[in-house]
């Protein structure tokens, strides 16, 4: 009996098996297919005011796939952010001397072409009285005052926050977040929401309206750096993005109601038009559309028309001693502001003023210069091809042909032409050397 039933057993159970393989073998496909690889991760897209995010995203996207042009510019990018990686943070706080008011929380710069004519005594410490040298720029300023941080503040938290976007090394937006939190948000080292003592002179002014342009002119780059760090950075916390809006509401709101401000936005030169795109960028980065679409409507008769003459050339910068610098200046601004209203529904290289005035005839003016067919006509203490490059790379961008056949002619900027990954035009010739 027992061996019987053992051996019913085998036989039940090797029929059961059989027929389970067979069931098996009936429902699987004769070779089967490998298990599905999940789809990458689409890259985040910045609510960046300047630059464009959904542009980025696709560069993103494109490196992402071994583009070999984005690939050298990710290397001389990534060099950049690899020097500031052990320097810093910065902070108003640590200046050898407070601003005049007695505040260290202010922000101080020393007006760059003024100069002592007077012997230095103790008495008359600072060799006053000091007078004008256009374009010469008197080396003292960069000693007891912000300036030269606050320019490492900017370049940094923007360079550091690209970086981190296009590689994902936390490092970079961990110390981007450190340089902006030190500068911005920590109580005990933050800069106070004004410039009441911008470009000072001493024995003469506190403070001057023109010393806002020290921030219009690259603060613009620290907004898309704290766009993108919002963008899933490490370090960068709710906290941080709250705090950072308040500050900027509370600093575009002294630049509009301060008579400082309102002095700056009256000027007929580039400090008029470097001041409107502070104000859209502001505007636009603290959810006032409205106030951003009005600044860059506005600047069409208030600016393009009034200083930019039918033949492309800009007379106010023209009349430098570094002409060609300032002209490639302000159309850093004009360019970076036709950017904020490409976001706001305003075409500002489209414009053409009643004698034919616009972006891209200014830019059309440099191009015998910027590509190197023709010296620069006017006065120029410190000629620099590359100044032009990133203007002639957003003219071109923008739709204009001549600006187009340019950019295989222009100069790369040390360091390496980054215009593939900020595409947004920056100051490429520092005048603070």
């Amino acid at each position: 009996m027992t061996v019987r039933s053992s051996t019913a057993r085998s036989c039940i159970g090797a029929l059961l098996a059989a027929v389970v393989l067979a069931a098996v073998s009936l429902a699987a496909p004769a070779t089967a297919a490998p298990p599905a690889r999940p789809a990458a991760l689409a890259p985040a897209v910045p609510d960046t005011v300047v630059l464009d995010g959904h542009r980025l995203a696709e560069t993103k996207r494109r490196l992402d796939r071994g583009d070999p042009r984005l690939r050298r510019a990710l290397r001389d990018l990534t060099a950049r952010a690899d020097r500031w990686l052990g320097q810093g943070p910065w902070t108003v706080v640590d200046k050898p001397r407070p601003a005049p008011g007695g505040d260290p929380h202010d922000y101080l710069s020393q007006a760059p072409y003024w100069w002592p004519t007077g012997p230095r005594t103790p008495e008359n410490p600072w060799g006053c009285p000091y007078e004008q040298r256009d374009g010469e720029r008197n080396p003292e300023v960069d000693t007891g005052t912000d300036r030269r941080d606050a320019e490492n503040v900017f370049d940094s938290s923007y360079e550091l926050s690209l970086a981190w976007y296009y590689t994902g090394e936390r490092a970079y937006a961990e110390h981007a977040a450190t340089v902006l939190r030190t500068w911005f948000l920590d109580p005990a080292t933050r800069m106070n929401p004004r410039l009441d003592h911008g470009q000072f002179i001493p024995c003469k002014y506190d403070g001057r309206a023109i010393g806002i342009i020290d921030f219009s002119q690259s603060y613009t780059s620290v907004l898309d750096a704290q766009a993108i760090l919002a963008a899933g950075a490490p370090g960068w916390t709710r906290a941080d993005r709250a705090r950072t809006t308040a500050w900027n509401k509370d600093f575009r709101d002294w630049l509009v109601h301060s008579d400082f401000g309102r002095q700056e936005g009256a000027a007929k030169n580039n400090h008029g038009t470097f001041y409107d795109l502070q104000i859209a960028a502001l505007a636009r980065a603290t959810g006032d559309d409205a106030l951003a679409r009005r600044t860059v409507r506005d600047a069409r008769a208030r600016r393009v028309d009034p200083q930019i003459a039918a033949d492309g050339s800009q007379p106010q910068e023209l009349a430098r001693t570094r002409s060609w610098h300032y002209s490639t200046f302000d159309l850093v601004a004009y360019a970076r502001l036709a950017d904020i209203g490409r976001h706001v529904g305003v075409d500002l290289w489209a414009h053409r003023g009643p004698a034919g005035q616009s972006l891209g005839g200014a830019v059309r003016y440099l191009l015998p210069a910027a590509t190197g067919e023709r010296p620069w006509p006017h006065p120029e203490l410190d000629f620099r091809r590359y100044a032009a490059a990133d203007v002639v790379h957003a003219a071109a961008d923008a739709g204009d042909r001549a600006a187009r056949a340019a950019v295989p002619k222009l100069q790369a900027p040390p360091g390496g032409d980054l215009w593939e990954l900020r595409p947004a035009a920056e100051q490429l010739d520092s005048i603070t050397g």
